[in-house]
C-alpha cells in the first residue's frame, strides 16, 4: 500500500509541476510587452529643404533600428514618429501638436529649418515638452527658453569664423547675398551685427527668395561695389545657383558659404567649376578621417559616417548629423531618467561632455546649445570635395 501511495503522489506532484509551468509560460506569452519610448521628429523630408530633412529622417530610422536590435532602452523599444513638415511653418506647428497630443511623445527633435523652429517654440513651451531643434539660428535658444534646445552650432559663431578668415587675409569689404527664409534672415542679422566688431564694411546687402532661379542682378550689383568677398547664406538649392551665376559673371572675389552648405549635393548642383575654391565653416563630420586619433569626436564621427554611408549609399551630411545628435541626446536622457518630460529637460540642461557630430556639448541653464566657434572647421571645395583647411 505504502509503495502504491508513493507512486500516486509522485504522479500528482509531476502533474502539478507541469501545470504550473504551463500556466507560467501562458502568462509570459500573454503578458503585454513593455511600452515603447516614443520620440517625435519634425523634418522637412520633402520640399525646398529636403536636402536637410531627408538625411535627418534616414538617420533617425537607422538609429531606431540599431537601438532596438540591441534590446531597446531599459527594456523598452524606441519608436521615432517622423512628421514631414515640407519646410512650412504651419505644417510644423500642426505636426508638433499632433505628436504631443495624439501620439504622446516624450520629446520632439527638429524641425529642420530655423523658421519652423521659431514657429513651434510656443507649442513646446505651452505643452512643457522638450524640443531639440536641428536648426542653427541663435534666436531659437537666445534668450533661453525653458523647454527648447538646439544642436547645430550658432550662426553667430559661423559668422565669426568667416570674419576671422577675412581678417587674416586683410579683407575689409564684404558683399552679402542671403535668402529670405528664417535661416537667411537670422544669418544676415548676425553678419551685419558682427561686422562692426571685426571692422568689416558691408558694401552690398542683397537677398533672394528660396524659389528664385537667377541671382545675376543681385550679384552684378555686388560686383560693382569693390567687395573683396561675397558671403552667401542659405540652405536651399538657390545657394548653388548663386555660385553658378557668380562664375558666369566672372566674379573674382572670394566666395563664402554658411554652414548651410554642408551637403556635397550643393557642390554637385553648382558644378565643379562654379564651386571650386568656395570656403565655408562646418563641423568635423565632413572629413573625420583627417582628425587625429585622440580627437574626442573621431570615434563617433567615423562610426556614424560608416554606418550611414553603408546603409544608404550616399554621402553623410552635417544635417543628418544634427538629427544624430538630437536623438542620441534624448536616448541618453531616457536611459538615465525614463520618459518623464520634466526630467528629460533637466537632464539635457545639465548635460556636460556630450560627444556629438557637431561638437562636444556642454549645456547649462544659460546656454541651451552648448557649443562655441571652436566646434567649426573651415573647409574649401577642391575638385568637388570638401577639404579641411589648415
Amino acid at each position: 500500500m505504502r509503495k502504491g501511495w508513493s507512486v500516486v503522489m509522485a504522479f500528482v506532484i509531476a502533474a502539478l509541476v507541469l501545470v504550473a509551468g504551463w500556466n507560467r509560460a501562458k502568462c509570459e506569452a500573454g503578458a503585454a510587452p513593455p511600452e515603447p519610448y516614443k520620440v517625435g521628429a519634425l523634418f522637412a523630408v520633402t520640399g525646398p529643404a529636403s536636402w536637410l530633412g531627408d538625411p535627418e529622417k534616414k538617420t533617425v530610422e537607422m538609429i531606431e533600428r540599431q537601438v532596438n536590435a540591441a534590446g531597446g532602452i531599459n527594456g523598452h523599444p524606441l519608436k521615432v514618429i517622423v512628421e514631414d513638415t515640407t519646410a512650412k511653418e504651419t505644417e510644423a506647428v500642426n505636426a508638433i501638436k499632433k505628436l504631443i497630443d495624439v501620439d504622446g511623445v516624450c520629446a520632439v527633435i527638429g524641425p529642420s529649418t530655423s523658421g519652423e523652429s521659431l514657429a513651434v517654440i510656443s507649442v513646446a513651451q505651452e505643452k512643457k515638452t522638450p524640443l531639440i531643434s536641428c536648426a542653427a539660428a541663435e534666436l531659437i535658444v537666445k534668450p533661453v527658453k525653458e523647454w527648447v534646445f538646439k544642436v547645430p552650432q550658432y550662426d553667430s559663431d559661423c559668422v565669426r569664423r568667416i570674419y576671422d578668415y577675412m581678417k587674416e587675409k586683410g579683407w575689409t569689404k564684404a558683399g552679402l547675398i542671403t535668402t529670405t527664409t528664417g535661416f537667411g534672415k537670422a544669418g544676415r542679422d548676425q553678419l551685419i551685427k558682427l561686422a562692426k566688431e571685426y571692422n568689416i564694411e558691408i558694401v552690398a546687402d542683397e537677398t533672394y527668395a528660396p524659389t528664385d532661379t537667377d541671382m545675376t542682378v543681385q550679384l552684378t550689383k555686388i560686383k560693382n561695389t569693390g567687395a573683396q568677398a561675397v558671403i552667401n547664406w542659405s540652405i536651399e538649392e538657390g545657394q548653388s545657383t548663386v555660385l553658378k551665376n557668380a562664375r558666369q559673371l566672372g566674379l573674382r572675389m572670394q566666395l563664402f558659404q554658411s554652414h548651410g552648405f554642408g551637403n556635397i549635393k550643393y557642390v554637385r548642383l553648382a558644378g565643379r567649376q562654379a564651386s571650386e575654391g568656395v570656403v565655408f565653416p562646418a563641423g568635423p563630420l565632413l572629413a573625420p578621417e583627417r582628425l587625429p586619433d585622440d580627437h574626442p569626436q573621431k570615434k563617433v564621427l567615423t562610426q556614424y559616417k560608416r554606418d550611414y554611408e553603408r546603409r544608404y549609399r550616399e554621402d553623410v551630411s552635417t544635417f543628418g548629423g544634427h538629427a544624430y545628435d538630437a536623438l542620441h541626446l534624448v536616448i541618453e536622457a531616457l536611459k538615465a531618467v525614463g520618459p518623464d518630460k520634466a526630467k528629460i529637460r533637466d537632464y539635457i540642461e545639465n548635460k556636460k561632455g556630450f560627444v556629438g557630430t557637431a561638437g562636444v556639448f556642454n549645456f547649462s541653464a544659460e546656454d541651451h546649445c552648448g557649443l562655441d566657434k571652436t566646434a567649426f572647421v573651415m573647409y574649401i571645395v577642391r575638385r568637388s570635395r570638401f577639404v579641411p583647411m589648415r
